[in-house]
């Protein structure tokens, strides 16, 4: 009989073709994942990964029992969340993915009512950057995700069987210094003004940074300039308030910061980011429904839009 967690890790590594990008997914360091890897192999009489330069791939024999690794992964976690609905909200466990903002700003409250409501129903919370919650959520790793995507960015392809709504609309808003000129009129800041001056933002490939990237193309002006980079954005808000550039933040997280700062919003066509609430669609458990129905008793009225521009 194969252990099911080595099972697990094999399939791990035909997705990721890596020990190191495997483990990384699973929370091992990779000695211990290939040691996994080894028992396996022990148990199953044959070679079922073979280990280069540039990752790992899986012999005839690896490929074979990963099929069959599948469908047994699938069908306990079929059963896993049979049981749970069974259990309802008397017992249980739920795992919510997140990312950092939302985790910070708009999952506590929701997981205070959940737990003074259902006291008997154990909540995880896992965090992964969007979108690699989306996989994570087909793959049954949990049960519900928190993920987000900006304007003029293509949206992520969803996997089979999962199911996205929306939650929120919000505004990213500018961040200086305190008494930053920029900051100082009333009126939304002009595009343009952004030219040419150091900006604090996402690194390549952060959705974010390609969202920002792609405005100001829209828009005709040369490539912003990223002083600094993070994808943190209470430390964007906190260099920002050190004076080292400006930053483009949700407006939630700029109300909530700790540091000091200028804010002024941005004209048309402005930037924003939807957050949304991310389910397998076959999921019948009514935990998971309480906690979706308390989400979506998060929603605010999304800041009215300026009006677009009209093409040039």
């Amino acid at each position: 009989m194969h252990d099911v967690t080595r099972l697990a890790a094999l399939v791990a590594v035909a997705e990721a073709g890596s020990i190191t990008r495997a483990a990384t997914r699973l929370g091992y360091t990779p000695p211990a994942l290939s040691q996994q890897i080894a028992k396996l192999e022990r148990e199953a009489g044959a070679t079922l990964v073979i280990r280069h330069r540039r990752g790992a791939t899986l012999t005839a024999a690896g490929e074979l029992l990963v099929e069959h690794a599948r469908r047994v992964l699938d069908e306990l976690e079929r059963a896993r969340h049979g049981l749970a609905a069974l259990a309802g909200l008397s017992g249980g466990h739920i795992t919510i993915g997140t990312f950092t903002t939302a985790g910070i700003h708009l999952l506590p409250p929701v997981l205070a009512a959940f737990r003074r409501a259902h006291p008997a129903v154990e909540v995880n919370v896992r965090e992964y950057e969007p979108p690699s919650g989306l996989p994570a959520l087909a793959a049954g790793e949990a049960d519900l995700v928190l993920t987000h995507t900006y304007e003029h960015q293509p949206a992520p392809a969803l996997p089979s069987g999962v199911a996205v709504e929306a939650l929120l609309v919000e505004e990213l808003v500018l961040v200086a210094a305190p008494g930053h000129a920029l900051t100082d009129p009333a009126e939304p800041l002009p595009w343009p003004e952004l030219a040419g001056r150091p900006l604090i933002s996402g690194s390549r490939g952060l959705a974010n940074r390609e969202a920002l990237e792609a405005l100001f193309r829209r828009e005709g002006l040369a490539p912003p300039i990223v002083a600094y980079e993070t994808a943190n954005y209470g430390m964007s808000c906190a260099l920002a308030s050190g004076g080292m550039g400006l930053a483009l933040v949700p407006g939630t997280v700029a109300e909530l910061a700790e540091n000091p700062l200028s804010v002024r919003r941005l004209a048309p066509p402005g930037l924003h980011r939807t957050i949304s609430l991310a389910r397998r669609s076959d999921d019948r458990s009514p935990a998971l429904a309480t906690m979706r129905s308390l989400f979506r008793s998060t929603r605010k009225a999304a800041p009215r839009r300026p009006p677009e521009e009209p093409p040039r």
